[in-house]
């Protein structure tokens, strides 16, 4: 019994000094979080949710986990906690990194029907080495930063899209996959010793100051598919295709990553027959849908024979087969544009006829301004008078005259005024040269 006492002693001393439910530090214990309740605000208080909602957002943060961990796998890492901060980072640096194609335009020697020669020689050595996607994108960013601020001649030309290649795949892929100087010269059939390559990449470097993190058009890709909506990877494959196709002309040099990258998509999912997402497409990238719609009806027989058999596999889906030969049926993109809000409808001739309005209706009346404040209806000296054929005797001339009447009722004299005896009755006036109210005072 004193074992059993002490013992118990001993237990309230510890539970009186460590107690299990440590307060707050501030004051407040912190509720327990449970998945049946959710907080609308602090006026509304706790609603409390029905088992099938519970299960639902359960199971759709289940799928959301998955399809993240799907993606990691992959090796995409999505983090939603940042995502903001990330975009906005990503918006800010593509702006700092873009080309000028006017400083383009400005090349004694380079021309612009060059650019699709060499374009298709870095796609097919990017295809050759797979190389990520990211890869070849950084690879004409930095070619077109380059002859923004270099005077290049037509002799050195594919030697700077090899140095950009090199330079972008150190940067983006594996080392066990970036092709060596060896690798370069050979592929250039020994135009340009080794040292070359190596001299200018240091050049290319130095002129474009090391800045090297560009958001590319496929990092934009990426995340508008791994976001609330996951595509399809027909949709993606379709979309990378329309993007690379991008890197062959001018008109598409003026326009950011996110917006290609937005206009690829919105085009991909048009082709693929799916809805379109309005409210996420801007004026810009409809533009952008246009160039490639059209340049796609009108020359779709003219694009890279190498771009074209890279996703003409099934590991693309067959994209470039898909796309040819919907341009070759002749379809083309159809730009809806949103119904218009209603309207007060507007009064027509029906309308007015059919609606009864009084004899003194204005234009005034019939049109949705304000009306005109009313002014009071004028008469004419003579109301028989042939220059108002209708028998409308409201709507006379607006100018006032005094009117005696013809049949009036004989009035006395005294109950008159005296301007109306003296001017409108000539007669009296001649008889009586005083005012009869005066001789009556009188």
């Amino acid at each position: 019994m004193k074992d059993v006492s002490t013992a118990a002693l001993r237990h309230s001393r510890n539970s009186l000094i460590y107690p299990k439910k440590r307060p707050s530090p501030h004051g407040v214990s912190k509720p327990h979080k449970s998945p049946l309740v959710s907080y609308n605000g602090p006026l509304n208080g706790p609603t409390r949710r029905t088992p099938r909602s519970t299960k639902a957002a359960i199971l759709q943060q289940r799928q959301r986990e998955a399809q993240i961990m799907a993606l990691r796998r992959e090796g995409i890492l999505l983090e939603e906690e940042y995502r903001e901060e990330i975009q906005y980072y990503m918006h800010d640096m593509e702006r700092f990194t873009m080309s000028s194609a006017q400083s383009m335009d400005q090349q004694p020697e380079i021309r612009w029907h060059m650019r699709p020669c060499l374009v298709d020689f870095l796609v097919e050595i990017h295809f050759t080495f797979r190389l990520r996607p990211e890869t070849l994108y950084l690879t004409l960013n930095i070619v077109d930063r380059y002859v923004s601020r270099r005077i290049v001649y037509i002799k050195h030309y594919q030697l700077v899209g090899c140095a950009a290649l090199w330079i972008a795949a150190k940067f983006e892929d594996a080392k066990e996959r970036v092709p060596t100087v060896q690798d370069l010269a050979q592929i250039c059939r020994e135009t340009y010793e080794e040292s070359a390559f190596i001299q200018m990449e240091g050049h290319v470097l130095s002129t474009i100051q090391w800045t090297l993190g560009h958001p590319t058009a496929e990092a934009w890709l990426r995340l508008m598919c791994c976001g609330s909506i996951i595509e399809e990877p027909k949709v993606q494959h379709v979309a990378r295709f329309l993007m690379e196709i991008t890197l062959f002309y001018r008109e598409f040099i003026s326009y950011t990553p996110s917006t290609i990258a937005l206009a690829a998509l919105t085009l991909a999912r048009y082709l693929c027959g799916k809805s379109r997402r309005t409210w996420e497409e801007t004026d810009e990238s409809l533009e952008v849908v246009e160039h490639l719609d059209v340049r796609l009806s009108r020359h779709v027989n003219d694009l890279s024979e190498t771009l074209v058999k890279k996703y003409s596999y099934a590991f693309y889906s067959k994209a470039a087969t898909f796309v040819v030969q919907y341009y070759l049926q002749g379809g083309h993109f159809v730009r809806h544009t949103l119904p218009a809000l209603p309207v007060t409808p507007k009064r027509t001739s029906a309308s007015t006829l059919s609606t009864p309005t009084s004899c003194s209706t204005s234009v005034s009346d019939l049109s949705d301004d304000m009306p005109l404040t009313p002014t009071t209806p004028a008469f004419s000296s003579d109301p028989f008078s042939s220059s108002h054929s209708s028998d409308d005797k409201e709507n006379m001339s607006s100018t006032f005259e005094p009117v005696i009447s013809k049949h009036r009722v004989e009035t006395p004299d005294h109950f008159l005024p005296h301007d109306f005896v003296a001017f409108g009755r000539p007669a009296l006036h001649n008889i009586n040269n005083v005012s009869p109210r005066a001789a009556l005072v009188s």
